[in-house]
């Protein structure tokens, strides 16, 4: 874990409040605890990997249009996740710079960006998995679109991010938010192409963060834009 984001002083301009990210972190706290911990209902079994996308069933083209009445997995597998922690990470990442990235698109388009995100990191994530009939979960590829929209329209804010040093806390300390996201994409990179994982699906957090790059130009308000020069000091 490189560092964990905890605040941007980035005020919102075009809508009063963020009610879709807000709505988002909400419904993924409640699946999580309301269906995959057993803690309210008991989940079937199999349920989990019944939502899930497998890259098998994804590509080559032909196995996506055999499995294509359970491509639906496509969006249900990012409201799952494999553990509390992943849970909060993932959501901590969107409440930092899910807003103003809403607040750019407006609450409908945001919707629609952030699942087209999470399809999009999981088609790359198929393409270059090295596990095939491992299921994906997980918010990342739709929340690494935020990142990367986030980017591209305030790459100067400050953003305070807290951390981890050997034998010490973590430790709080504020950059620009290229230099951030800039340092997390390079090591979701790196680790996609050099360090395949079973348990961390790399490739699907670059997909969704490339994705949220392209996206946003198309989908944010015309009156938005882009690298925004305010630090917010």
């Amino acid at each position: 874990m490189l560092f964990v984001p905890v605040w941007d002083q980035n005020p919102l301009k075009q809508v009063r409040f963020q009610y879709v990210t807000v709505g988002i972190i909400v419904l993924n706290v409640a699946i999580f605890f309301g269906l995959e911990t057993n803690l309210i209902f008991p989940v079937p079994a199999g349920l989990i990997e019944a939502l899930s996308p497998k890259p098998e069933q994804v590509v080559p083209w032909e196995a996506f249009l055999q499995h294509l009445s359970g491509q639906y997995r496509l969006l249900t597998y990012m409201f799952l996740h494999g553990s509390v922690l992943h849970l909060l990470f993932n959501m901590l990442f969107l409440f930092v710079f899910g807003d103003n990235v809403e607040d750019a698109m407006g609450h409908f388009r945001f919707i629609l960006f952030y699942l087209a995100c999470g399809i999009l990191g999981a088609l790359v994530y198929s393409l270059m998995s090295d596990y095939p009939e491992v299921p994906l979960i997980g918010a990342s590829g739709a929340v690494s679109g935020v990142i990367g929209a986030y980017l591209v329209l305030h790459p100067n804010i400050r953003v305070w991010v807290l951390v981890p040093f050997p034998k010490l806390p973590f430790i709080p300390l504020r950059f620009s938010a290229a230099i951030v996201i800039g340092v997390w994409i390079l090591y979701q990179a790196v680790s996609a192409i050099f360090f395949p994982s079973q348990a961390i699906a790399w490739p699907a957090h670059v997909g969704g963060f490339f994705a949220g790059i392209l996206l946003v130009a198309i989908m944010k308000r015309r009156e938005v834009p882009l690298f925004d020069a305010a630090t917010g000091e």
